[in-house]
């Protein structure tokens, strides 16, 4: 079979499991060489491999300095995704310059696209159509940091900026900038924030610190004469290097620039964002009146870059995984000296690398997200090239039982419709609903994933699950209120009976739910009550907009230990129950991005998935609420009413105190 082939079965027909590698080769003799390696355990750029861990993913968009001529030139005849998205940016540029920008950024020598009224929108346009193209493939950020120009195609890639405002904006930008006067410089510093801002003591009406991209790590900028009295020592020592600008940005000698800059911003249209934006001005989340604000956009130009205090913001929200988007990769070593003292240590990783054939460089930073557990649509990037589905060698063989214990339902019996519940009766005396079905790990793995004190217990969301379905068959519509009584272990290697009963009658109806093990008795493990009322909405001051995201004024709380912190409280949650991404906290109320993991599953109840509402509730457990008997568990649920949204993989929540 032809490698292509075998690479497209292996990734489209196998599961992905923990342990990952990924071999990049160009033919089979690459090929055997990689597959030599990875068996001897050898380390090799060519053989990405890791094990996947749980967090987020994070964008970071470059600035000025990373550009070379020819950028980008190998994506656009290699991949029809990225040239069109080029191709997109440049036709809107072109709009605003006095040539092609295309002609500009391929030309074979840079001396057109080093002028800072190319240089920005060139940058912006390799960049727009990296991120079109990791797009396509599924690689998605959770949250966008750009550093200085790098943030026009980071809010962009948030929804912030149609693709015209975006390019009018870079052009502009670097038109203003590329009119100031001769005479500033930059100069980049092996030092931290404080001893370069030390040396600014009496110049600060013609320097300024630029920019602070990392512990030792910072530009000064401003004019030249200034700039070479004040680092003449770090030249000496060999701490200081000249930037290749023309001009001093992000200093004084902005200044002439920025009424006009304001003025192009307000004849923009600004969208609130979609996903997380990190500011490299404050270097924390931006609300989306900030980014519609021009005054933001004139700071932006002038002020320093805070990318350390960005990307640690990132770590913070559980981004353990940083991709640059840039023609060079100049951001991702910033990035990891940022992130040098982070434990478990987050990947930093370029999309593009100087001197480096670009779709290699690609694919191996796509290779490398996926073997540390990100999300990777690997049909679409081995997709329309002609590979084909072909047979592979089968695992060595382990014998494991998988048929299942039949039983037999009663004749009267009619389907339920349910992942556990599976027969439906009607009953004269007392008259109602039965509703038998049964459970077992061996049917429903993902249990094993909720284990409270070392057993497997049927999670509280499952039983509202079993009695909101019951509730829908019965043609009532809310459950009023289901109290739980005694948890429901779940046998390693045994089913367990199920049995839901819905008294009949005109008005509200009483549920009880029971189980039965191989050979036990009968145990009830939840009662309560169902109705047809739908109770009125509350008012509106108890329900958040959830689509401006994160909500205003929430602060951010970090999550990256939750899991570990819940496990030593008695909570112990695998991989489809550790679906908290990020959360936020104003006052008493909590907010919360919680995802299942693997996507969406088929639904068939009313509710979402019991382990994503589960996952739903673990925001409390970083709110401050007090457990001081053991961990929280949810006893009683009141007034559910599912609003649709059942196939949901991942949904907003606002948890705040009810009394």
């Amino acid at each position: 079979d032809r490698p292509a082939d075998v690479a497209f079965s292996l990734a489209t027909t196998r599961g992905h499991l923990p342990h990952r590698a990924v071999l990049l080769a160009t033919g089979r003799a690459d090929l055997l060489a990689g597959l030599r390696a990875l068996a001897d355990g050898t380390p090799g750029a060519d053989v990405p491999r890791g094990t996947a861990t749980e967090g987020r993913t994070a964008f970071l968009f470059a600035g000025q300095g990373s550009q070379y001529p020819g950028m980008g030139r190998e994506l656009h005849r290699t991949f029809p995704v990225y040239a069109a998205a080029f191709d997109e940016v440049c036709a809107a540029a072109d709009a605003h310059l006095d040539r092609p920008l295309r002609d500009v950024v391929f030309a074979d020598t840079g001396s057109l696209l080093d002028r800072t009224e190319y240089t920005q929108p060139a940058l912006l346009a390799c960049e727009v159509a990296l991120y079109r193209l990791l797009d396509s493939w599924g690689v998605r950020p959770d949250a966008v940091l750009g550093h200085s120009v790098g943030t026009l195609a980071a809010v962009h890639a948030a929804g912030v900026l149609s693709i015209e405002d975006v390019a009018a904006l870079a052009v502009a930008r670097g038109r203003l900038m590329q009119r100031l006067p001769a005479g500033g410089a930059m100069v980049a510093l092996r030092a931290g924030e404080r001893e370069a801002s030390a040396l600014l003591a009496g110049h600060e009406d013609r320097l300024s610190l630029a920019a602070v991209n990392g512990p030792e790590a910072t530009v000064l900028s401003g004019d030249r004469d200034a700039l070479a009295e004040v680092v003449a020592e770090f030249e000496a020592t060999g701490r200081a290097t000249w930037l290749r600008v023309g001009h001093a940005f992000h200093s004084p000698l902005m200044e002439p620039a920025l009424a006009e800059l304001r003025a192009v911003v307000a004849g923009l249209t600004f969208r609130p964002p979609r996903l997380t934006v990190i500011s490299d001005l404050t270097g924390r989340p931006v609300a989306p009146d900030e980014l519609a604000d021009p005054d933001h956009w004139v700071r932006h130009a002038r002020s320093t870059v805070r990318f350390r205090d960005g990307v640690h913001h990132l770590a913070d929200l559980g981004c353990t995984r940083f991709l640059e988007l840039g023609p060079a990769g100049d951001l991702t070593a910033l990035a990891a000296g940022c992130l040098a003292d982070r434990t478990p240590h987050p990947i930093t990783v370029p999309a593009q690398r100087r001197r480096r054939p670009e779709p290699a460089a690609l694919l191996t930073a796509v290779s490398r997200l996926h073997v540390d557990g990100g999300h990777v649509d690997w049909a679409a990037v081995l997709g329309g090239r002609g590979a084909r589905r072909v047979e592979l060698p089968t695992y060595a063989f382990r014998r494991r039982r998988y048929w299942l214990d039949a039983t037999v339902a009663p004749a009267s019996a009619t389907s339920s419709g349910h992942r556990m519940l599976t027969g439906r009766h009607e009953v004269p005396e007392p008259a109602g609903l039965l509703f038998t079905g049964r459970l077992s790990l061996a049917e429903h793995p993902w249990l094993a994933d909720h284990q409270v004190a070392g057993q497997v217990l049927l999670p509280g969301t499952a039983l509202l699950d079993l009695v909101s379905h019951a509730a829908s068959e019965a043609g009532v519509h809310v459950v009023t209120e289901l109290v739980l009584q005694a948890p429901l272990v779940v046998p390693a290697d045994s089913p367990i009976e199920l049995r839901l009963f819905v008294s009949g009658g005109g008005g509200d109806r009483e549920v009880t739910v029971h189980s039965r093990g191989a050979g036990g008795e009968w145990v009830r493990h939840a009662h309560g009550t169902l109705t047809r009322q739908v109770p009125a909405t509350a008012d509106a001051g108890n329900h958040a907009d959830l689509a401006t995201w994160p909500p205003p004024g929430a602060e951010p709380v970090p999550v990256a230990g939750l899991y570990t912190d819940l496990a030593a409280r008695g909570l112990s949650y695998g991989p489809v129950f550790r679906g908290v991404r990020a959360v936020w906290r104003r006052g008493s109320e909590v907010f919360a991005e919680v995802e299942l993991p693997g996507g969406p599953p088929d639904g068939d109840g009313r509710l979402p998935h019991p382990a994503l509402l589960d996952a739903a509730l673990h925001p409390l457990a970083l709110a401050g609420q007090p457990d001081p008997h053991g961990p929280l568990l949810p006893y009683v649920w009141a007034q559910v009413c599912p609003h649709g949204g059942t196939a949901a993989g991942a949904v907003r929540v606002r948890l705040a105190p009810a009394g």
